[in-house]
């Protein structure tokens, strides 16, 4: 097993997060973040491996387990945890990097390489839907539509209550009575439902989503069409891979399509026998997808 420790930073952006580091300091560094609702133990399994090769950055995001948890939605646009990233990467040093992503991470990280393209070397996305492809499925393919549904629930004032009353069930609901939620080790489970449950951490997890500005249409509405998805769109320039467990039922794999019009350099790898949290239902296939490419 390679050695990881664990330390707490105090970012320029006002925050503090809890971060796994791991792997030689003068090695290329790779930055993961992870996504709804989890932390950096998603990517335990990825990091653990990576580590004998590279320099390995995974923060607890903000709003996440015992990381800070400002109050109030504006806390949690997407710009802010944008800044944080490179708050971070500013505290360890780190200039150039390989971004990856999964979920709300990989969400992050889109929004990273497209703004600030210079610092990321690589760019790998794992579930994680394109912002313009994300927008127009969901006016456009009803299937998705309904598969994100649950936003339009999680941003229902009071649902942190509903949710916090029983994280035992949450996590079934998440993870799956009949899938990983059914085989996941004991001390999985029991590590999710301590992070849920610090104080705030439902309320600042589902602010994510009450901060962004994806329209999520109800199943028999129409509403006006946002301008940008009429115009030019631009492009991610630096080599990506996207990596998608084909069975997730919350993004389907219709996110894939017309990906190669909108990132320069892309390279798909699929999972047929992964869903959405593809990071540990596949972790060795993962592992070998990300060394493949950055070799």
């Amino acid at each position: 097993m390679t050695e990881l420790r664990r330390e707490r930073f105090a970012l320029s952006t006002g925050v503090e997060l809890d971060v796994t580091i791991g792997g030689p300091e003068g090695a290329p560094a790779i930055i993961f973040l992870h996504g709804f609702p989890e932390s950096a133990r998603t990517w335990r399994f990825q990091l653990d491996d990576l580590a004998r090769d590279f320099r390995v950055v995974a923060p607890d995001q903000r709003g996440y387990a015992r990381s800070s948890k400002p109050e109030g939605v504006e806390n949690y646009t997407p710009d802010k945890p944008v800044a944080d990233l490179f708050a971070l990467a500013d505290a360890l040093g780190i200039d150039k990097f390989t971004l990856v992503g999964h979920d709300w991470g990989g969400a992050i990280a889109w929004g990273a390489a497209l703004g600030n393209p210079a610092r990321i070397e690589r760019l790998v996305i794992l579930n994680a839907p394109h912002p313009f492809v994300f927008q127009k499925s969901l006016f456009d393919d009803m299937t998705q539509r309904e598969g994100s549904q649950y936003i339009r629930a999680f941003r229902t004032p009071g649902m942190e209550n509903f949710l916090a009353a029983d994280l035992g069930a949450f996590f079934d609901r998440i993870f799956g009575p009949s899938g990983i939620g059914s085989t996941a080790a004991p001390e999985e489970r029991a590590a999710y439902i301590d992070e849920w449950s610090q104080p705030g951490a439902i309320l600042s997890m589902l602010n994510w989503y009450r901060a962004a500005q994806i329209i999520v249409p109800a199943m028999d509405e129409t509403p006006a069409r946002p301008a940008y998805l009429a115009a030019p769109f631009p492009v991610v320039q630096m080599p990506t891979l996207v990596i998608w467990g084909m069975a997730d039922k919350a993004l389907t794999p219709a996110q894939l399509d017309g990906l190669d019009a909108l990132v320069a350099d892309l390279k798909i790898v699929k999972i047929p026998d992964a869903g959405h949290f593809v990071t540990w239902e596949q972790p060795q296939a993962v592992i070998e997808a990300i060394r493949s490419f950055l070799r």
